[in-house]
């Protein structure tokens, strides 16, 4: 994608852009050791459309973490252009896999409300845990 790509998604108000699963498999590849008994905390990173979360769940075993976390900012329902105007948010809290498909489910995933809106800035979402790798 060119700068000019950039300048065009900007001005026809396109400019969502999200990483691409393929990117972080590509990056996250080499520090799979440094994620083993941690908690990764994918922080104002819509889960139901965070491509970090989706690699995070399904190497969840493989890459032997304790716990995945992800909020999501001012939205309560899976829209990909959420206008982000809920006073409240959610997160989802993962675990790993309990039934042995190897397959993150919405029963193994737990769906929580946030007290706030999901701000990155607010003490919910803001936290000091050592073995937290923040995403």
């Amino acid at each position: 994608m060119s700068n000019e790509d950039l300048i065009k998604a900007k001005n026809a108000k396109k400019d969502k852009f999200y990483t691409q699963l393929q990117d972080i498999e590509n990056e996250l590849k080499h520090y799979t050791e440094h994620f083993k008994g941690k908690t990764v905390f994918c922080n104002c990173d819509d889960p139901r459309m965070s491509n970090f979360f989706y690699y995070f769940a399904y190497n969840f075993e493989h890459l032997g973490q304790k716990k995945l976390i992800t909020t999501c900012y001012k939205n309560d329902t899976p829209d990909l252009f959420s206008k982000h105007d809920k006073e409240k948010a959610i997160y989802l809290e993962y675990t790993g896999d309990k039934d042995g498909d190897k397959t993150p489910s919405a029963e193994e995933i737990g769906i929580r409300h946030l007290e706030g809106d999901g701000d990155f800035r607010s003490p919910e979402c803001y936290c000091e845990w050592v073995e937290i790798v923040y995403i």
